[in-house]
């Protein structure tokens, strides 16, 4: 079984922490995004993978080679960000006819891996959305299975959302389609999306059915990354970290992660903060935050920000004599 992974974007809308950081590498629960979604793959029996890469790509691959030293890889470069359909079509010589997962480089889900892996035909992902017009749309039939699926519709006809979990069977044919969609007209951004060429996909009859997501965790932007740390914070079974008896006059508030190597002192910590390795902190309070690796934090209190690694961040000291019935905000 093999899996595709891309990511190659830019992550335009987390900068300015993805100008030296692949959005894939941002830190979340004690892992990264990209390690999240490869645990899960591994775990259910996936053992080969394809990463395509782009902006960055070397981190990515350092990262990866790195942390899964023994895992079975392949490393595609698309030097031109011209979609998802395009990035997948670059594998098309790795894959073969080989049955394929496919899963966005900035999407976490909650669903069973293993079931979808054993099903008879392939998988979309979907999950219903208020406001479905910002994705792909999926409209299926009573027995769920895919009819028509359109990118970003102006006027959407159902509000399921594809959420970047994919498992084709027929990659034979989902390669013709690709090649199919290359070979004509681009949407207005210039790009080719994986949604037209499965879309053909549907119209020769292969039939695409739709499983529903238990949770869908879009990190592309920096509140719904925060929101992803938190609520995969709460549903660790064991959180490692250490006591907070080693950190010197300091408040731990589960649930958290804080990597090895980290000082802190004189702070109140928590909840639903993650914090990379070797990184110090004093006289701070920090809660629902991301603080990347070899940071430093003093006399500051955060409240939701992600805060890169080896970044220095420090308080103003204040001198104050208020009278009575004063009111003062230092935001």
């Amino acid at each position: 079984m093999k899996a595709i992974i891309p990511v190659a974007g830019a992550g335009t809308k987390l900068r300015p922490l993805t100008y030296t950081q692949p959005k894939a590498l941002i830190p979340i629960a004690g892992k990264t995004i990209l390690g999240v979604i490869v645990d899960q793959l591994i775990d259910a029996g996936v053992n080969e993978f394809i990463f395509v890469i782009g902006y960055l790509g070397e981190k990515i691959q350092r990262y990866i080679e790195k942390r899964y030293p023994d895992l079975s890889c392949s490393f595609v470069t698309q030097n031109d960000r011209r979609g998802t359909g395009h990035a997948i079509w670059l594998t098309r010589d790795i894959v073969g006819g080989d049955e394929v997962m496919i899963v966005l480089g900035d999407t976490v889900c909650d669903y069973n891996v293993k079931e979808i892996l054993a099903s008879n035909v392939s998988q979309i992902g979907v999950r219903k959305v208020d406001d479905p017009r910002m994705f792909g749309v999926a409209e299926l039939n009573d027995k769920d299975f895919v009819t028509r699926m359109v990118e970003k519709p102006l006027i959407p006809k159902s509000n399921m959302a594809m959420v970047g979990i994919y498992f084709i069977k027929e990659t034979t044919a989902m390669y013709a389609a690709l090649d199919k969609h290359l070979n004509n007209t681009a949407d207005e951004k210039g790009e080719y999306q994986l949604t037209s060429a499965l879309q053909h996909m549907v119209e020769d009859g292969i039939p695409l059915h739709g499983f529903r997501v238990n949770n869908w965790f879009d990190c592309g932007k920096k509140e719904t990354l925060l929101s992803t740390n938190a609520i995969l914070l709460k549903q660790m079974e064991e959180v490692k970290v250490q006591d907070a008896r080693e950190f010197t006059n300091t408040v731990i508030i589960h649930p958290i992660n804080i990597a090895e190597d980290c000082d802190i002192s004189n702070s109140i910590i928590g909840p639903n903060v993650t914090i990379g390795e070797h990184t110090r902190i004093e006289s701070s309070i920090v809660k629902d935050s991301i603080i990347g690796s070899y940071a430093e934090l003093h006399h500051v209190v955060l409240n939701s920000s992600i805060i890169g690694s080896d970044a220095y961040v420090r308080g103003l000291s204040q001198s104050l004599n208020i009278g009575d019935n004063t009111e003062i905000d230092l935001a």
